[in-house]
């Protein structure tokens, strides 16, 4: 394996990489906001840095796999929650309320904004992790396929649920998912769609299926994300098949798929979340987005359209889960229990304008904001709910071959 960068050159890389333009409300010269929408690894996952912290092998890694299926029985009493770490993404809550919970529990949660990619942030955690060391941090909010890496080997504390009554108010499709299928290791934080942008002023009639994105009248005009898990994910459900349970090789006709496109002229361009930029000015009529984004570029041009395909669309998640070792797992439970609670959730829809996995939010909102409460990209109807599919969870060799490919398609 080359040689890789040191942890020092890394931080300064990625300093670069994300905050060097724009100031600090931007990252990379995009709205911070608007950063988080890419469900995947598209900011650092197929580039040489990205490739370099989620390649990299570590001795003794992975020795402590999980059945995640199997029942776990745990007892956390209660305990200080002095000095409380929550690791999470920037602008992705309504700090108000962490002070509310600070002062209903007489304490003070040191809330890091330092998660900018899944990747980077294992790349800065995984010898700890590996070696059994505390991360300093009691939560972390990581997207379902690094969770479900950290859940498979073994880095993830088991919840103690009895101090998290408010899990019942957990929305029903995602009680259960194909990595952690009794929700003993993670607790959704909030969830966004991959689907489909467009204006359909420019397309001349409503898209409503996945396979649009290869109607020839766009010729040129589509964009697609590089992030496979967003991008391909999406395609297979155009081709019928379920993504939550895809295998590496209907990954991969996927994205033969995509190849087939791109040589054809099809796909102008593959993008991070660039894209929507040339979405709201019209040079691309048609883009793979993330519906948390077009909650924003609505705003500013209300002729563009977002739609869940028929066939389906993807959902990304983030979600809570404690490190192993953890050293106050009773506060990080009780903070969990917290956002569960409907009105606490309601104000952090409403200031991330993304999928709320707590029943009873929008309800909450129907009194205090109403225009938020009937968005269907904030609150999708039953039956766009069921039609949202978790990613796949493949092995670390499954998802290099993807990347590969992906890479291979896209340029990257």
């Amino acid at each position: 394996m080359p040689e890789q960068p040191r942890d020092a050159d890394v931080e300064r890389a990625l300093e670069r990489l994300l905050f060097d333009e724009g100031g600090p409300d931007h990252v990379g010269g995009v709205n911070r906001r608007r950063f988080l929408g890419r469900g995947g690894a598209a900011a650092l996952g197929l580039t040489a840095l990205g490739s370099a912290l989620a390649g990299c092998s570590i001795e003794g890694e992975a020795q402590n796999a999980v059945d995640a299926k199997k029942k776990v029985t745990v007892n956390h009493p209660k305990a200080s929650m002095a000095g409380m770490v929550w690791a999470n993404w920037p602008l992705y809550i309504d700090e108000h309320s962490l002070k509310t919970f600070d002062k209903r529990y007489g304490t003070k949660v040191k809330y890091v904004e330092e998660i900018n990619d899944n990747f980077e942030f294992f790349g800065k955690v995984r010898q700890q992790l590996a070696t059994g060391r505390d991360i300093g941090r009691d939560i972390v909010t990581l997207t379902d396929y690094m969770a479900a890496r950290w859940v498979r080997d073994g880095y993830t504390t088991p919840l103690d649920k009895k101090n998290i009554p408010n899990i019942k108010n957990l929305v029903s499709n995602l009680k259960s998912i194909n990595y952690d299928p009794q929700r003993t290791y993670t607790l959704p934080w909030q969830s966004g769609g991959t689907g489909i942008g467009y204006n359909p002023k420019k397309t001349g009639r409503k898209l409503e299926s996945v396979n649009d994105l290869f109607d020839p009248a766009f010729k040129g005009r589509v964009t697609m994300l590089s992030e496979p898990y967003d991008t391909a994910c999406l395609v297979l459900l155009g081709m019928g098949i379920d993504a939550s349970k895809a295998s590496i090789d209907e990954i991969l006709k996927a994205i033969d798929k995509i190849k087939t496109a791109k040589d054809a002229g099809q796909i102008r361009r593959f993008t991070g979340n660039d894209y929507t930029t040339d979405l709201a000015k019209g040079n691309v009529w048609v883009s793979v987005a993330y519906s948390g984004d077009l909650v924003q570029l609505q705003a500013d041009n209300p002729d563009l359209e977002f739609i869940y395909p028929k066939e389906g669309a993807m959902l990304f998640t983030d979600n809570m889960m404690m490190p192993k070792p953890v050293s106050h797992p009773y506060g990080a439970e009780v903070l969990m229990n917290y956002y569960y609670e409907p009105e606490v959730a309601a104000k952090v829809a409403a200031y991330v304008n993304y999928i709320t996995p707590v029943n009873g939010a929008k309800e909450v909102l129907l009194k205090t904001d109403p225009d938020i409460a009937n968005n269907p990209l904030i609150f999708p109807p039953d039956d766009v709910r069921a039609r949202l599919h978790a990613y796949p969870a493949l092995t670390p060799a499954e998802e290099r071959e993807m990347q590969s490919a992906m890479a291979d398609v896209t340029g990257a």
